[in-house]
């Protein structure tokens, strides 16, 4: 029974956001095509765990331990942030690159999220499932790493479909993987500086909140920006 309620704890907060941009779309994509995107996101979690651990040794060395600020923002960046920003990009190009349904700006946003989301889902039950303390671990991740996993695609999805319907420039391709990379970067640093300095972690994680907060408010505005597009 407690696995039960540990998955539940772990997949509820992505599979709500999921359900979220899914009632956001003003015109539905097939079912179908959307689990495809999940299910990849999904998929992509392993091999992404093992690059990340390739990079930290290659960094940090065979322990990989991490004991300076400017370390654990390496790590941030390099170890966590590019990879998995990587992995989610190419997965949401291949997701639409052949997709017969992808005719429209916030379908970019949809598709992106449902890839970062099936992602974050998996690495929310391995987190939760493994911890001894799962209920703060859960609690802490529905807060903070989901939405921010969320965010992250928001801005993903939102860079793609500039690029893809409007500005198909080089300088537009390149933000469609570093805006979310440098996003997810910030949100890792200073969730890291905490194991490396406790005074600068305390700091820090109320700067955390307020930046949390802010890229909510600035994933909202992408979306009614881009669902402005579509009825133009």
């Amino acid at each position: 029974m407690d696995l039960w309620i540990k998955l539940a704890a772990a997949l509820v907060p992505p599979i709500a956001l999921l359900t979220y941009i899914y009632c956001k779309d003003p015109q539905k994509e097939p079912i179908r095509w959307l689990l495809r995107a999940v299910l990849l996101g999904v998929f992509i979690a392993f091999p992404v765990a093992w690059i990340e651990g390739f990079i930290q040794t290659l960094l940090f060395g065979a322990e990989g331990q991490v004991v300076t600020l400017f370390g654990s923002t390496i790590k941030a960046f390099f170890v966590a942030a590019l990879p998995e920003e990587s992995a989610k990009l190419l997965v949401l190009w291949l997701v639409l690159r052949k997709n017969p349904y992808f005719d429209e700006h916030f379908d970019c946003i949809v598709y992106a999220v449902c890839v970062s989301l099936g992602f974050a889902a998996i690495e929310n039950v391995l987190y939760v499932v493994g911890s001894e303390d799962w209920q703060s671990v859960a609690i802490g991740r529905a807060l903070l790493a989901v939405p921010g996993h969320y965010a992250f695609a928001v801005i993903m999805g939102y860079c793609y479909a500039i690029y893809h319907f409007i500005q198909p420039t080089p300088k537009r391709a390149v933000f469609v993987l570093l805006m979310p990379v440098m996003a997810h970067g910030v949100y890792d640093a200073l969730a890291m500086s905490g194991s490396v300095n406790p005074l600068v972690g305390g700091v820090a994680f109320f700067v955390l909140i307020y930046f949390c907060i802010k890229m909510q408010k600035l994933a909202q505005n992408r979306i009614i920006d881009l669902i402005k597009k579509d009825k133009v």
